[in-house]
């Protein structure tokens, strides 16, 4: 594991009225679940895809306890589960990177599970990236956040006190880690899909209308792909 990278979704096992609640309406809650699940499904298949080159551990840092395996029918049989810790999401955060690195890995990522098209080839800057020496690195987000976070070792002041959920939260980040002496190294920003705004555009990009930000092609995403078409027919009908 000395000379691996732990690249890790981190997420919630998807459950009707717990899941994705910012997208109720325009979907239903079983719908929200069921789009997370397909969310999960492909990140996670994007990253075995880095997996498989050989450099690369995947991952889910997840909650809640006793999920365990709804959450494994989700992701490929390769994949290790770490339970996240109690606490806010700054401590969730830090003891997820904690204990990726403790399994003995070389540094590790955090993805949020709400970018299903995601391209590898961020991923793998990312990785890249963790392995150049200690720093941060970052991929901004489009609305203000970031959509991944890798670290090769711990620093606990870099996430503490963050505005989660704002805008504010990826210039925040930048700002900390110039106060605490910590080089940050950006890889190419994507999107999350939290919202109404942003589902559409997620129906975009799988129509085949790329967002305008956009320099690299989207992953597939398969099973977001069939979930958008099987209700896109429902709502025909």
């Amino acid at each position: 594991m000395a000379n691996t990278v732990a690249v890790a979704i981190i997420c919630k096992t998807p459950m009707a009225g717990k899941s994705k609640t910012r997208l109720s309406p325009p979907l239903r809650p079983e719908e929200c679940a069921a789009l997370s699940a397909c969310f999960i499904r492909d990140l996670s298949r994007t990253i075995q895809a880095l997996a498989d080159d050989g450099d690369v551990a995947g991952y889910a840092v997840y909650t809640p306890l006793g999920t365990e395996p709804a959450l494994r029918q989700l992701l490929p049989p390769q994949f290790a589960l770490t339970l996240q810790s109690e606490g806010d999401f700054s401590e969730r955060l830090l003891r997820g990177i904690v204990d990726l690195l403790a399994d003995g890995h070389q540094g590790a990522i955090l993805v949020n599970s709400d970018s299903p098209t995601l391209p590898k080839s961020i991923l793998r800057e990312a990785v890249d990236a963790v392995r150049s020496g200690d720093n941060v690195t970052l991929s901004p987000a489009l609305d203000g956040g970031y959509t991944l976070v890798g670290l090769s070792r711990p620093h606990a002041r870099l996430f503490a006190d963050i505005p989660w959920s704002t805008s504010e939260v990826y210039r925040l980040t930048l700002e900390r880690a110039r106060q605490i002496g910590l080089p940050v190294v950006n890889v190419p920003g994507w999107y999350d899909v939290d919202d109404a705004a942003s589902f559409q555009m997620l129906e975009d990009e799988m129509s085949g209308r790329a967002p305008d930000f956009a320099r690299l092609a989207g992953a597939e995403a398969p099973a977001t792909r069939q979930f958008l078409r099987e209700r896109k027919s429902a709502v025909a009908v």
